[in-house]
C-alpha cells in the first residue's frame, strides 16, 4: 500500500510557497485627508481635528472646495505652495476691478495675524474714502505707492470703480496699505465704502488694473516639532486633540508620541520578519502541519 505523505507533503509545501509570496494586506496608515479637491493638504495643515500642526487647528474646512476660515468668513483657497510656504486666498464677495460688491471687513483672529498673516506683497485698496479719513490725515502715513499706480488710475481703468468718478464728477480719495491698516481698523473707522485687494504687486510695474490678480496671499512657518523624523518612520505628523501635544498619527487607531513602531510602512510593504502577516502565515502553517497522515 503506497503512502498517501508525499501528496500531503506536497500540498503543505504548495501552500507555504502561496502564503509566502502572496502580498500582505493594504493597512490605513492615517485618519488624516491629504486633499481636497486638487488641493493637497500637507503638514502643517490639517482638514481633519487631530491632523497637522495645532496651531492651524479649525482654519481649514473641506467641502466641496477647500476655505481658509476666519471670524470674517470662508475664503476659497486657490493654492498652497509648499515650498514657499504661501496660501492664496480669494474673498468671492470683495469686489474687484470688474464688479463691485457691497463692502465688508477682512478679520483674522489674533492666532492667524501672528501664524499666516498676509504677505507683504499683497495691498489693500481702500476706495472711495471720505476726505475725513484718518488714512487721509492723522495716518496718512499708513498709505503708499505701489508699482507707479494710483487712485485716478483704478478709478479711470475698472468699470466696477468708475461709478464713483461718475457720481462726484472727480476721483474720491482712495489708499493703497497694508494689512496692518486693517487689522486695527475697520471699514467703519477708515471711513471707506470698499475696498479690495491685489497680490505679486512687486510685478505690477507697468500693468493695467484690469489685468492685476486679486485676491489674497498668506505667508506662513512650518513648527520645528520632529515631523521629519514621523514622516521616516511612515507615521503622519498630527497632535492630540485634548494636549495639543505633538503625534505621530500611525494608522486609525495607532499613535505614537514621535514615530511610528516598526520603521517606515506603506501600502503594499513589507516589514521585518515580525511583522503581522508571517505571523499569520506562521499560524497556518502549524495547523496544516497538525493534519493527520492518512495512509
Amino acid at each position: 500500500m503506497h503512502s498517501t505523505m508525499a501528496p500531503l507533503n506536497t500540498f503543505k509545501l504548495s501552500m507555504f510557497i502561496i502564503l509566502t509570496l502572496q502580498p500582505p494586506p493594504t493597512l490605513s496608515l492615517t485618519p488624516c485627508r491629504t486633499s481636497c479637491g486638487s488641493i493637497a493638504i500637507n503638514y502643517p495643515f490639517g482638514i481633519d481635528d487631530g491632523c497637522g500642526a495645532p496651531q492651524f487647528r479649525h482654519m481649514l474646512n473641506c467641502s466641496t472646495d477647500l476655505f481658509f476660515l476666519t471670524p470674517s468668513g470662508g475664503y476659497k483657497v486657490q493654492h498652497i505652495d509648499y515650498d514657499k510656504k504661501t496660501m492664496t486666498i480669494y474673498d468671492p464677495a470683495m469686489s474687484t476691478c470688474s464688479i463691485l460688491q457691497p463692502h465688508h471687513d477682512f478679520i483674522m483672529t489674533d492666532i492667524q495675524s501672528v501664524t499666516i498673516p498676509p504677505t507683504p506683497d499683497t495691498v489693500f485698496a481702500l476706495l472711495n474714502c471720505s476726505i475725513d479719513s484718518p488714512v487721509l490725515n492723522h495716518y496718512k502715513n499708513l498709505c503708499f505707492s505701489f508699482a507707479g499706480h494710483s487712485c485716478d488710475e483704478l478709478y479711470g481703468a475698472c468699470n466696477a470703480f468708475r461709478v464713483f468718478h461718475l457720481l462726484t464728477n472727480s476721483s474720491p480719495p482712495c489708499c493703497f496699505t497694508g494689512y496692518d491698516t486693517v487689522k486695527f481698523m475697520s471699514m467703519n473707522i477708515l471711513d471707506c465704502t470698499h475696498y479690495t485687494t491685489v497680490i505679486n504687486t512687486d510685478s505690477l510695474m507697468g500693468i493695467v488694473p484690469s489685468d492685476w490678480v486679486y485676491g489674497i496671499k498668506l505667508s506662513y512657518s512650518v513648527p520645528e516639532t520632529g515631523c521629519e523624523r514621523c514622516s521616516q518612520s511612515g507615521g503622519t505628523c498630527g497632535y492630540d486633540t485634548e494636549t495639543e501635544g505633538m503625534m505621530c498619527l500611525c494608522s486609525s487607531s495607532s499613535n505614537y508620541t514621535r514615530e511610528c513602531a516598526g520603521g517606515s510602512l506603506t501600502a503594499g510593504d513589507h516589514r521585518s520578519s515580525h511583522s503581522p502577516w508571517m505571523f499569520f502565515n506562521v499560524a497556518i502553517l502549524l495547523v496544516l502541519s497538525s493534519l493527520p497522515v492518512i495512509r
